[in-house]
């Protein structure tokens, strides 16, 4: 059996590559996570829509936005073009995590039957695997990330769509024109965030302590 630095660097990172992106998924794939805040957050009072109402149009929402559906629709909401565009552009993102989040678990796959064929290990380095350093460079990375979103969460909402849909400002929903913004309040992102990054340190904390209580440490530097 030979080392190898390479192998050792390609799983590092599609190992953080499967935990971001399987951790975003979570919360777009498990739609009674969005159920459970109707009453919490006093949805029926604030919209003056009944519960199957509101998931109706989370439902439709969340088809389209996930590649479902073909055509934008909010259940008995109306919507502007402008608010169906913003959808749009969040239905990339969320197919594009989506689609990573595959390919990052088959490249894990064959990465790791070639290297079993061709007899290669992982290089330890400083005595840690891959999954150790994926997930302490991840972990580290959104613990920053967290701690600056939980200081100012609007500020760091704010900062997300600058990002991530640069140059728009079809998120700013007008609640007369797009009364879907009612069903989506900014406390449900929040939690989502929170969840997220919650599994997120999960994952890497697994992966750190599995590591450590059951790496072999062989003499690599």
């Amino acid at each position: 059996m030979k080392y190898s630095k390479l192998l050792s660097v390609a799983l590092s990172l599609l190992t953080a590559l499967v935990v971001l992106t399987g951790s975003v998924a979570v919360p777009l794939l498990c739609r009674p996570f969005y159920y459970a805040h109707i009453g919490p957050m006093a949805l029926e009072a604030y919209t003056g829509l009944n519960a199957e109402e509101i998931r109706q149009a989370f439902d439709q929402v969340m088809d389209f936005c996930l590649g479902l559906r073909p055509d934008f629709s909010a259940g008995v909401l109306r919507w502007s073009y402008s608010g169906a565009s913003h959808f749009a552009d969040v239905r990339v993102l969320f197919l594009l995590d989506l689609g990573v989040l595959a390919l990052s678990l088959l490249a894990l796959a064959a990465v790791l039957v070639l290297s079993r064929r061709r007899g290669l290990l992982p290089w330890r380095f400083r005595g840690h695997g891959p999954g150790f350093w994926g997930a302490a460079g991840l972990g580290t990375a959104f613990l920053g990330v967290g701690g600056l979103a939980v200081l100012d969460f609007d500020r760091a909402f704010t900062v997300f769509h600058a990002l991530f849909f640069p140059g728009k400002d079809n998120w700013l929903f007008d609640w007369r024109e797009d009364p879907v913004i009612l069903i989506l309040p900014q406390e449900f992102f929040r939690n989502c965030a929170l969840l997220i990054l919650v599994l997120l340190l999960v994952w890497c904390g697994a992966l750190v302590a599995a590591d450590l209580l059951l790496g072999r440490k062989p003499r690599c530097v």
